[in-house]
């Protein structure tokens, strides 16, 4: 690495490409041709085709869950998981979490109602979930952060009490476990994300699974406009079915999930090695004697120590082309609609307010090895080195905008 500092502007990016978090997974490429062509031939290529069953089998074996139903994505499977559950009224649910999860209730006319999290694992913090139950309330929400479980049973036992439905946001989290059990079969159902994202990928794509029979048999209908049978509708429906190319991506992608987890938890291990003498940089740690999958590489940030703002830090790092992000700043209840529709969230979510202004999360995955993580490491020293001066050059905060951008202009007739 050049040893100019981060200010001079007389040399390009210490990366010549983008480093960015998330770039997809792609399996066995000759074999995804294969099941394509073999799709092709059978010119069967929506309605729960072979390829899309073959993919439902394989999740619910990995999850060891007794039904899965594969969806076109997980937005649209939280969507449906949700109304076959039932939700209504109000649902407690966290603001660190990706805006689908709160989108899809909000999009089925249910209120979200914010609650805190616990600051160490990010997940919703049950102490706080209680407080937040009125007659209106009819589930409870819960968000794997970072594929680290959140605290299930006493989230159940909260749910049982007031005769709640529990459902969680997996998007993060397959190929996880929870004492020993895997994420998948815990509440009333769990949605999993495949999408480009994620370690296991289908492109686009999603899966709801559970153990409920009677909602599964709900699940099925609703993602196929209501029909049970050919000419059947006995409900209202959607159209949320995967289609046979993102699933043949998909079994392609299962097929290397080892190796991608491999990646990934020697990337985290070559993180904290190099990160380990950067004041005021924690990696997130992950349970191992766990399942994980080390998806997701996240700092958190200690400004008093580090002497630079989470916001410095990745400018510095944006500078030379290491795109981490802002998981997931700034909070849903910041964006719209729920800002408006409840101004004073922020007032019951310090925890979250803070969580959001510390965490960073690096590049990692397969575009990712020991060499990026050694010159990301002494990108890393060398701006600990200089945060006196980094401090007086860079903004502490970076804007946000606060209205939509304005549509183009029309041009005179």
């Amino acid at each position: 690495m050049k040893k100019e500092s981060y200010a001079s502007q007389n040399r390009p990016p210490v990366f010549a490409e983008p480093l960015h978090v998330g770039r997809p997974n792609i399996g066995n490429i000759a074999e995804i041709h294969q099941r394509i062509d073999e799709i092709l031939e059978r010119r069967w290529l929506s309605n729960d085709g072979v390829v899309v069953q073959e993919f439902e089998r394989e999740i619910a074996s990995i999850v060891g869950v007794k039904h899965c139903m594969a969806v076109c994505n997980a937005t649209v499977g939280l969507e449906i998981a949700y109304r076959a559950a039932g939700l209504s009224g109000e649902v407690i649910v966290p603001a660190n979490t990706f805006v689908a999860t709160v989108h899809a209730l909000q999009w089925l006319g249910i209120t979200p109602i914010f609650c805190d999290i616990d600051p160490h694992t990010h997940n919703l913090d049950p102490s706080r979930v209680e407080e937040l139950i009125t007659p209106k309330t009819s589930g409870i929400v819960g968000v794997h952060v970072w594929g680290r479980p959140c605290q299930v049973t006493a989230l159940e036992e909260i749910a049982a009490k007031y005769e709640l439905q529990l459902l969680f946001d997996a998007a993060h989290a397959f190929g996880c476990s929870l004492d020993g059990r895997m994420i998948g079969g815990f509440g009333t159902a769990e949605v999993f994300s495949f999408h480009a994202t994620k370690f296991v990928s289908c492109g686009e794509g999603g899966a709801i699974v559970t153990n409920d029979d009677i909602f599964a048999t709900r699940v099925r209908q609703m993602r196929s406009f209501g029909f049970k049978g050919s000419d059947n509708v006995v409900s209202v429906g959607t159209n949320g079915k995967m289609s046979e190319f993102p699933a043949a991506i998909g079994l392609s992608s299962l097929k290397g999930m080892s190796e991608f987890v491999k990646t990934n938890e020697s990337n985290y291990y070559a993180y904290q090695k190099v990160l380990a003498q950067i004041p005021g940089i924690n990696v997130l740690a992950y349970d191992l004697m766990e399942r994980n999958n080390f998806q997701y590489l996240v700092i958190d940030i200690d400004e008093n120590e580090s002497q630079l703002s989470r916001d410095q830090w990745l400018q510095v790092l944006h500078a030379e082309n290491v795109l981490a992000r802002r998981y997931f700043f700034p909070g849903v209840h910041r964006m719209e609609p729920y800002r408006t529709l409840d101004p004073f969230a922020i007032r019951r979510l310090p925890v979250t307010e803070a969580v959001l202004k510390r965490v960073l999360v690096l590049p990692t995955g397969t575009a990712v090895g020991p060499m990026e993580i050694e010159t990301i490491g002494e990108i890393f020293l060398q701006a600990s080195q200089t945060a006196s001066k980094l401090r007086t050059q860079l903004p502490a905060t970076l804007p946000l905008p606060t209205e939509p951008l304005a549509p183009p202009k029309r041009k005179a007739a």
